[in-house]
């Protein structure tokens, strides 16, 4: 979906489709048939938004065959459907039965890393719909944080030789894409105050962060000193995933730990954290937290588990709602938009306890049907207006 900003700016409103993730191209046309389109015809537009989630080896055979990159746009076309950005931060294996440290490699040490992304904004170049000339890519904050100096200066030498050649494909194809390092609990950059920086290091205008909202909310960060805080540094915010994530007021009490326990599955990490008079502590994943004493549990705990929008978690849990909100007002609600690309992402929904899952494509469409007609009520009641 598209909006208008008061500035008369376009703010563009997709939604993810790691949330239904597929290896191969086959799978990606799939997708747009079973789960893309209909969600589509659920919201009764003509047109909507979706944020691809490209495989590596689907991207490299779309970068390398222009036929299927052309058999993809006229399926999207066909279809109702959009793209204005790519997530890249999983590289493959993300429909896995454990994804967990999984998806934080290859890093940006890795030369695949680098190959990966230029393909995915060599495709975006191509996605983009006729009218629109920028695109943006989420990916990687550097690596999970065990990575080295070595490790890093490399990652900041990939991120420049991807700014060059970003500058190319924009002088090339008319069409200027920017990639965001996604800050995320337990990587190099955790926060958005990590990310200053490395991307003032990088210097590339090309080359900025997304603001993950449930991220944001699971580290403690306070939503307009962060924000703010980037654009005094003049980083670009390229794009922002609006998630929410658990929130466990008083995690010693047995009933909420009993409750927590039930978000605690196999397949993603999700870091846990709580704030002492120390600052932030946590711990790699929620089992952790819950296990003994390994988090302190005398303040309120916060999990990196993407929560549906609509559909917070049953009394005493919460999600972290109000973040995202106050994250939105600051990002579009003033005299001018802070970013242009806004994203759900809630790839949770096959992980939530059995209770919430969907049980069906239906149910599922229904769902994220639900997620996209609450962020439309959220951007309008900030005074932007649905183009048609």
């Amino acid at each position: 979906m598209r909006f208008r900003h008061p500035d008369g700016s376009t703010i563009h409103l997709s939604y993810c489709t790691n949330v239904h993730p597929a290896e191969t191209l086959d799978g990606v046309l799939a997708q747009l048939r079973d789960y893309c389109e209909p969600v589509r015809r659920r919201l009764g537009r003509d047109r909507l938004g979706i944020g691809l989630w490209l495989a590596r080896d689907a991207a490299h055979i779309l970068a390398d065959t222009p036929a299927a990159l052309r058999g993809l746009r006229t399926e999207l076309d066909r279809r109702g459907l959009e793209v204005v950005s790519l997530n890249g931060f999983p590289y493959e294996g993300f429909g896995g039965e454990q994804v967990k440290y999984r998806v934080y490699k290859p890093d940006w040490a890795d030369p695949e890393r680098l190959e990966y992304t230029a393909a995915l904004a060599l495709v975006l170049s191509r996605l983009l719909p006729d009218d629109v000339t920028e695109g943006s890519i989420s990916t990687l904050p550097l690596a999970w944080r065990t990575a080295d100096r070595h490790s890093t200066r490399s990652a900041h030498v990939a991120l420049r030789a991807l700014g060059d050649n970003l500058d190319t494909l924009a002088d090339r194809t008319g069409r200027s894409i920017r990639v965001g390092l996604e800050p995320e609990p337990g990587c190099v950059i955790e926060t958005t105050g990590d990310a200053i920086a490395p991307l003032n290091a990088i210097a590339h205008d090309r080359i900025g962060i997304c603001v993950d909202t449930c991220h944001l909310a699971t580290s403690y960060e306070e939503p307009h000193t962060a924000l703010d805080s980037l654009a005094r540094a003049g980083i670009p915010i390229v794009k922002s995933q609006l998630s929410a994530a658990l929130h466990a007021e008083h995690p010693r009490l047995p009933q909420v730990r009993t409750l927590l326990s039930t978000f605690d599955e196999p397949r993603f990490l999700h870091q846990t954290r709580t704030t002492t008079a120390t600052g932030v502590l946590g711990t790699d994943d929620l089992g952790e937290a819950l296990d003994g004493d390994a988090l302190p549990a005398d303040s309120s705990w916060r999990c990196h588990f993407h929560i549906p929008l609509h559909a917070p978690p049953a009394p005493p849990l919460t999600s972290t709602l109000a973040v995202l909100k106050a994250s939105l007002a600051r990002l579009v609600g003033g005299p001018r938009p802070l970013t242009r690309h806004l994203e759900v992402e809630t790839y949770t929904w096959q992980a939530l306890p059995p209770e919430l899952r969907p049980g069906s494509p239906a149910q599922l469409v229904d769902g994220i049907s639900a997620e996209l007609d609450f962020a439309h009520a959220l951007l309008s009641d900030l005074g932007l207006k649905e183009l048609p």
